[in-house]
């Protein structure tokens, strides 16, 4: 779905991982999230006329298409789905809020640290996490676009948080030995993506 379409339909992604982005005329791209298996995409979609942003497979994907028919009719029937549907969109908020503190204020390894954290916890919640590895098919340039950073500045990172043994990046997984120890170079606080929010009674019996 590029800038600038008309959108038609809801996204639930099932498999596979993509992104949300801008791109400037000259061709810079930023990043200003990511998809993994269990995300929607884009709830409001249908108040737009057309599309003010774009978004990418980042790997072959399997996805939903919701038209808006089945999905008004969703919500006029199951209010416990429209809670929860409106407890995702603020979590969405929150991680927006998130990502724009790391733009403005994190320095470049927390950057980074920070975006590792959260995409590993993100995929824990959703069961795709083995231990302390995780499925990982972000390039460092993608990295870049969604952190701000130059290639060069992502490079040196990852060789900075290897060496210190926080992470092994290798045939596009991620391992975190000690997530906590990662948390805390990155400053890293769990609280805006409530995995232990309230709205988990949404989770089941809907």
């Amino acid at each position: 779905m590029r800038e600038g379409d008309q959108p038609t339909v809801i996204n639930l992604f099932l498999d596979g991982w993509g992104r949300r982005y801008k791109d400037l005329p000259d061709g810079r791209r930023q990043v200003v999230s990511f998809f993994v298996p269990g995300d929607l995409c884009d709830l409001n979609i249908f108040i737009l006329r057309q599309m003010d942003h774009s978004i990418g497979a980042l790997t072959p994907l399997t996805i939903a298409e919701i038209p808006r028919s089945a999905f008004e009719e969703i919500i006029d029937r199951h209010p416990r789905i429209t809670q929860a549907l409106w407890w995702e969109a603020l979590v969405a908020a929150a991680t927006q809020r998130e990502w724009t503190m790391s733009l403005g204020q994190r320095n470049a390894a927390e950057r980074i640290g920070h975006l590792l954290c959260e995409l590993f916890l993100r995929l824990r919640t959703v069961g795709l996490t083995n231990g302390t590895s995780c499925p990982f098919p972000l390039t460092q340039s993608v990295l870049g676009e969604a952190t701000g950073l130059s290639l060069v500045h992502v490079n040196r990172t990852l060789q900075d948080y290897r060496a210190a043994g926080m992470i092994v990046l290798k045939q596009r997984e991620l391992t975190i030995p000690d997530l906590r120890a990662l948390m805390e170079a990155s400053m890293f606080d769990a609280n805006y993506l409530h995995l232990d929010h309230e709205g988990r009674h949404f989770d089941a019996n809907i």
